[in-house]
């Protein structure tokens, strides 16, 4: 399978974090999300990963030249950004007519990724996306999904008021190429996942539940939190250590001193 890791986000909400590193290399215990994200799919049902820049774009694409997930990843940079369904539609045909991942690399999420495209796999019939859902402590701030005695997502509410439940979106997907080929019939080059997507499909969304670990690092405090409750993973191989090191060399020390200073 491949997969899309959407990485051109401008992360205006992480400021000031985000003034001097793009968003999809924010680190997490010293290692970047990009880091995280590559380890957990390459090799693991995933062999190819397409990865879209804009906002820094320069600073992704040195971390990546030098680390050992260069040969498995390919790049395409956004002038302008397209929309999360855009991305997928102006490069479909690096997808080969497959189904494949699709996931925001902002977020944070430990999962099994064989077990995920199992699920899809085998999923209910007449479903053409799979989407993993989570439980989150604040629905407010999620689209929080509802689901029917099969699993199939039913409704959809965008970080609304008040959310019928608190089982949310995880903005991680496997489409189906019938999903592409929708978006093109749209005739429109800026398509966003979220609000065109997804409505159009509910009822024919499968959810796959994430147990393990799924976060969100969308703002400071976010960030913080995974911190704290996120599991610190064995350190990444030296080779990649050292990329991020010699990309952020002064970011890092920002970032730790910021860190010390709100914990």
């Amino acid at each position: 399978m491949r997969a899309l890791l959407l990485a051109a986000g401008l992360g205006t909400r992480l400021r000031p974090i985000t003034d001097t590193i793009p968003k999809c290399l924010v680190p997490i215990h010293g290692r970047p999300l990009l880091d995280f994200w590559l380890e957990n799919l390459l090799d693991r049902g995933v062999d190819s990963i397409l990865i879209n820049t804009h906002y820094m774009a320069p600073m992704v694409q040195k971390y990546l030249n030098l680390s050992t997930w260069k040969s498995h990843v390919t790049m395409v940079h956004e002038e302008s950004l397209l929309g999360t369904g855009g991305t997928i539609l102006q490069n479909r045909s690096f997808f080969k007519n497959e189904p494949f991942l699709v996931a925001h690399a902002d977020n944070l999420t430990v999962f099994d990724m064989r077990e995920f495209a199992r699920c899809h796999a085998e999923r209910k019939s007449n479903t053409e996306i799979t989407m993993m859902v989570f439980e989150t402590d604040t629905p407010q701030s999620c689209g929080i999904v509802e689901l029917d005695k099969d699993c199939v997502v039913q409704a959809f509410h965008e970080k609304v008021d008040n959310p019928p439940g608190n089982l949310a979106n995880a903005a991680v997907y496997i489409f189906d190429p019938n999903v592409v080929a929708w978006m093109a019939s749209l005739e429109k080059r800026v398509i966003d996942i979220s609000t065109e997507v997804i409505p159009h499909y509910l009822g024919r969304i499968y959810a796959y539940h994430n147990t393990q670990y799924h976060r969100d690092i969308g703002t400071l405090e976010s960030w913080q939190d995974a911190h704290r409750d996120f599991p610190k993973p064995a350190a990444a191989s030296l080779q990649n250590i050292r990329s991020w090191d010699s990309v952020v060399p002064e970011s890092k020390f920002l970032l730790q001193q910021y860190l010390e200073s709100t914990s």
